[in-house]
């Protein structure tokens, strides 16, 4: 169900509207303006007065107990009654309430308000009285009004008062029969209103014994009456009081008590209605409050598991429906408010020494609607209730008022930090929150303040209080959560508390250490950090060779393998970029020579962005911050917990870097003939380190997935892969056939030669390929192999060996017709056995030496190592050399030099054989 933003049904009186009612003092009445008739229209006028207040339980109470007294009715009514709250507890609206009751009985007695009162206090009209009013923070000593019980005699009496008080009044306090003549002077029943004494105690300090002495006699006095009673007000809070206030304010309250009755002005209770009433002009249609009651209500039934028990609890005896309709009630009382926004001064507020209870939640709450009233229809968050998250703490005037009302200043700095200021930590996380979640990390963040600021013994904001204040119909609580936790992982100046619960504060935490010492990290050093994590992670459980970070192309070797090239992680992926020009050319050439094997390179690349840098500098500050710890070098104070969670920090930052690697190193470049620049790529998506998995492969399974990699193609793939030049001959040349597998002509090969070498010997035997080596000039070959055993050792990667298709195969096998006799062949390649004489060798008393000297064509270089040598090695002191030349340009000279000394190293001949470079002639 659709329900309006509280904002288009409700209408603020005009001075909240205009930002008008933001100082605690204008929420003050101040008693001697009324009586005088000087206060603002809504106090002084008796009517409009009454229009606007709210006729709490406590009110009726207060005001019926001393209507009784007036009126003669002694039970349950005390001749004195005391007034304790703390500051801007409602203690002078209570006084003036009496004061307009009484004074201006005939013109407020048809108010429906003040008859439910007197009704309620069992009375059939309100009974008539003198009033006098003393307000200690306005009186001074003046003519006729000398001290506070002449002023009183006057205001009950006028001149047969101060008479009756006797010529000692101007020094001494009356007595107890004086004060009765005086009150019988005043007809017989008075009511006598005391507000601001201990003020007027601090500033009129000579005559306080005197004060106290006259209250005293007043109370007793009292006692002795049935129609008179007096009300006095004294704080329970402590805050800014001197001594001499405390030493005064025992010293009344003991006298007082003797015959007093402790009263609490403000019924925590219904504070919602005295705000309500005191801030709004029009609440709005009664079916509106009701559809938005019922909707948070059902709301919060539905999940009243996860939200405290003290707002949704159901016991045996009620049922689920008389539940939900006292939970529609209380959301009903409280509109526009949410109930968490006001039942929050009321739980945790209310212990603080320096919170005006009712005046000071008036002035915070004048000002949050003013700038919540406007910036709703700015903002179109569209809110049905006023929640805790929509304090507008962004405005400083606003803050100041919670900074005072907290007595908390230090606080400034945290909340500007973490919620308000443009780069604040709460707005970062808010960038993309949209709808109902639209700064949702703000909104929580401030409930946190307000639940965790207060004066209670568990400074605390716990999940459950968070999904009550500000859970809504479009908002789970899950999101709440996450936001919260997301919230604490950020924030400077927010700890987690037990299980489920946050405090803010201003001390810091140590994640602004961390801050501190990832700003002054070196960029070197970051990114020797990286280069290590990167290489780390690949090189972990790497199946096929790696090169990592090469500085330009050269630096890769032209191999038939497949290899993984990882780029610097300072260089970033752009699709149309430099460094896609970059790879082009690397790919291709090799330095100043042409690729041979350029499908064998995959080269990946970092996605663009700095999350890879972010997370290495968040290791390296926490890193830092544990060794600080460790060497005690760290100032400051942190808790416990923090400090014995740096480990576990500094664990978990190293993870994060780790799986940042994963997630960064996306794009894999290869070669590809048909596109235009001869490259294409893969994005590998997000991915996440895992022990099942390694880095290596999970760019060849992505490969596989893309089919651009094959684990081991059968001999049909094969013979539908032949290349059309050669279908005619049915030959194709081992050489090519590699070749073939790494330059997109077919599916890569992690080791095409390995493949060869394994598969060509068993597709021979089974009949399925032929193998052919020795090309004739009739268009046959020397030696042929078909549906026989071929020794491994005969697939060399020549352009004189063939695969042949098995036709051909099967042709070229068939037994020829038998030639004609021939001459004896002759040796076309001249070897030259050198022995020692023929007698030595008869005799067979000295050792042979037999040396082999000659020129092999290069089609035999490969089978002379494996018909010859073996031979060669039933003999003893078997040497064999190395003695070949080549010329190649100047320009390609340098780099087959490092291929070659790359191959005897992977031969293990690197220190036995010389590669020399010489200019020729």
């Amino acid at each position: 169900m659709a329900v309006d933003p509280w904002y288009r049904v409700v209408t603020p009186r005009p001075e909240v509207r205009e930002g008008r009612s933001f100082n605690p003092d204008e929420f003050a009445i101040a008693l001697e303006q009324v009586v005088a008739g000087t206060a603002p229209i809504d106090y002084r006028d008796p009517v409009q007065f009454f229009n606007r207040t709210c006729f709490t339980r406590a009110l009726r109470d207060h005001a019926g107990m001393v209507l009784r007294r007036l009126s003669g009715k002694t039970e349950n009514a005390a001749p004195v009654l005391t007034l304790v709250t703390q500051f801007g507890g409602g203690k002078t609206h209570t006084l003036a309430s009496l004061y307009h009751l009484v004074e201006h009985a005939q013109t407020v007695a048809t108010h429906d308000g003040v008859k439910e009162l007197v009704q309620g206090a069992g009375l059939s009209d309100i009974p008539t009285a003198k009033v006098a009013v003393f307000v200690g923070n306005a009186w001074d000593p003046q003519e006729g009004r000398e001290t506070p019980w002449i002023d009183l005699a006057r205001q009950l009496a006028g001149d047969a008062g101060v008479t009756a008080l006797g010529p000692t009044a101007r020094t001494t306090p009356p007595g107890t029969d004086t004060i009765n003549r005086v009150i019988q002077a005043a007809g017989g029943s008075v009511l006598i209103l005391f507000d601001e004494v201990l003020n007027f105690l601090n500033r009129h300090r000579g005559m306080a014994e005197g004060f106290h002495a006259f209250i005293q006699n007043l109370t007793v006095a009292l006692t002795g009456t049935t129609h008179s009673a007096a009300m006095i007000s004294l704080p329970r809070s402590q805050v800014e009081m001197t001594d001499w206030d405390l030493q005064w304010q025992d010293k009344i309250t003991k006298v007082v008590k003797r015959v007093a009755k402790d009263l609490f002005a403000n019924d925590e209770s219904e504070i919602s209605e005295v705000v309500r009433r005191r801030l709004f002009e029009d609440l709005g249609p009664q079916k509106v409050r009701k559809a938005v009651a019922k909707v948070y209500a059902d709301w919060c039934f539905e999940r009243r598991a996860q939200l405290p028990p003290e707002w949704t609890a159901v016991d045996t005896v009620t049922t689920d429906a008389t539940s939900r309709d006292f939970l529609r009630s209380r959301f009903e009382a409280c509109y526009p408010f949410h109930p968490a926004t006001l039942s929050v001064f009321q739980r945790k507020w209310q212990a603080l020494l320096q919170y005006q209870q009712t005046r000071g939640t008036l002035a915070m709450l004048a000002q949050w609607i003013s700038w919540a009233y406007r910036d709703g229809y700015q903002r179109a968050r569209r809110e049905p209730l006023i929640t805790l998250g929509s304090a507008p703490l962004e405005v400083p005037e606003f803050r100041a008022v919670i900074l005072g009302q907290l007595g908390e200043p230090r606080l400034l700095g945290a909340i500007q930090t973490d919620l308000t200021d443009e780069h604040s930590h709460a707005r970062a996380l808010d960038v993309d929150t949209k709808g109902p979640l639209r700064d949702i990390h703000r909104r929580v963040g401030t409930t946190i303040l307000f639940e965790s600021s207060g004066g209670q013994g568990d400074k605390a904001a716990h999940l459950p209080e968070l999904r009550f204040a500000l859970g809504e119909p479009e908002i789970e609580t899950t999101s709440i959560d996450n936001a919260a936790m997301a919230f604490e992982a950020k924030g400077y100046f927010i700890r987690k508390v037990g299980h489920d619960g946050f405090r803010f504060g201003f001390k810091p935490t140590l994640k602004k250490v961390v801050s501190d010492r990832r700003a002054s990290l070196d960029d070197e050093e970051v990114r020797n950090a990286a280069l290590m994590v990167v290489r780390k992670e690949f090189e972990r459980g790497a199946t096929i060779p790696l090169v990592a970070f090469p500085e330009d192309g050269t630096a890769v070797q032209d191999t038939p393998r497949l290899t993984l090239v990882v780029l610097d992680p300072w260089l970033e992926w752009d699709d149309n970029g430099s460094l896609r020009h970059t790879l082009a050319e690397w790919t291709k050439q090799r330095g100043k020579s042409p690729r041979l094997y350029p499908g064998a390179l995959m080269w990946c690349v970092r996605k663009p962005g700095r999350d890879l840098k972010d997370k290495l500098e968040i290791w390296l500050a926490w890193k830092r911050v544990e060794k600080d710890l460790a060497d005690g070098t760290l100032a400051g104070e942190y808790d416990r917990a923090d400090r014995a969670d740096v480990g576990a920090k500094v664990r978990e930052a190293e993870e994060s870097a780790r799986d940042e690697v994963w997630a960064s190193y996306r794009y894999v470049v290869l070669a590809d003939h048909n596109e235009s620049d001869g490259l294409t790529v893969i994005d590998l998506g997000a991915g996440h380190a895992s022990h099942a998995e390694t880095l290596c492969g999970r760019v060849l399974t992505a490969l596989k997935s893309h089919a651009l990699l094959n684990e081991s193609p059968g001999a049909g793939y094969l013979e539908c892969k032949w290349p059309p030049a050669f279908r005619e001959t049915g030959a194709w040349p081992l050489s090519s056939l590699r070749q073939a597998f790494l330059n997109g002509s077919l599916d890569r090969l992690v080791d095409p030669e390995a493949y060869l070498r394994n598969r060509i010997p068993e597709f021979v035997s089974r009949g399925e390929f032929g193998l052919a080596s020795g090309a004739q000039p009739g268009g046959g070959f020397s030696r042929v192999w078909f549906s026989e055993l071929l020794p491994v050792d005969e697939v060399a990667f020549d352009a004189d060996v063939y695969l042949l298709l098995k036709e051909r195969a099967r042709a070229l096998k068939a037994p020829p017709a038998p030639p004609l006799p021939a001459e004896p062949p002759t040796v076309t390649l001249p070897l030259a056995v050198v022995s020692t004489p023929t007698e030595a060798l008869a005799a067979g008393t000295a050792k042979v030496c037999l040396r082999i000297t000659g020129t092999v064509p290069p089609e035999l270089w490969n089978r002379l190592g494996t018909k010859l040598i073996p031979k060669l090695r039933s003999g003893s002191d078997l040497r064999l050399g190395l003695d070949c030349s080549v010329e190649v340009d100047d320009t390609t000279a340098s780099t087959l030099a490092s291929d070659l000394q790359q191959a005897l190293a992977d031969l293990n001949l690197a220190n036995q054989v010389r590669i020399e470079l010489q200019k020729s002639l």
